[in-house]
């Protein structure tokens, strides 16, 4: 968790420069943005692959037309069961004992106009797994976090690419990367997010 900490502290100094240089003003609306999303997350780690899926949110400042700083936190609490049969796939999901929480903070460089954008995005931060029996709640979740310090939590990094459309201050966003990290060696683990976006 020490590395974690010394990760996020060396980001925000090195991010600092650009705060300053940040202070003027863009396009009307376009400051900060602030969304939420659902979140699926493979878990390649044991085999057979895990599928969970939850719930995040996110926030970013705009430094440039083309640069955000992002944060951003996701919780997943259930697990996506795909079953075959013989005409076709059946879907469920059921709550999970073992829950992943990640939070991850770092730069997004984007392209495009106003309403619609192509981005790429790196960042670097944590992923948490605790275990519970108790249902998803305000107070699993807040259980998750108080963890992080002291649980099974390991350096994550996560480059990804995406895209969002904007309607006025109201957008969607999709998003596909790698979240890796470090446990015992590099883990690889698709991750996909989807969800509305706001500017102001």
């Amino acid at each position: 968790m020490k590395r974690v900490a010394k990760l996020a502290v060396l980001a925000l100094v090195m991010a600092g420069p650009s705060f300053l240089v940040a202070q003027h003003s863009f396009r009307e609306g376009e400051h900060i943005e602030v969304g939420a999303f659902a979140d699926y997350f493979r878990f390649s780690a044991v085999n057979p692959a895990v599928n969970y899926v939850g719930l995040g949110g996110r926030a970013a400042l705009n430094l440039s037309p083309y640069m955000q700083l992002e944060a951003e936190m996701s919780y997943d609490f259930e697990r996506n069961y795909t079953t075959l049969v013989s005409n076709g796939g059946i879907t469920s999901f059921a709550t999970t004992n073992t829950r992943p929480l990640t939070g991850l903070f770092g730069p997004k460089f984007q392209a495009g106009t106003s309403t619609f954008r192509a981005f790429v995005t790196g960042k670097v931060g944590f992923v948490s797994f605790s275990s519970t029996t108790r249902p998803a709640s305000g107070v699993t979740f807040t259980n998750a976090v108080n963890n992080v310090p002291y649980g099974n939590t390991d350096v994550a990094f996560y480059p990804g690419a995406g895209v969002e459309g904007f309607f006025g201050p109201i957008g969607l966003r999709l998003d596909v990367g790698d979240e890796i990290f470090l446990s015992n060696g590099v883990h690889d683990n698709l991750r996909v997010t989807f969800g509305p976006q706001f500017r102001f």
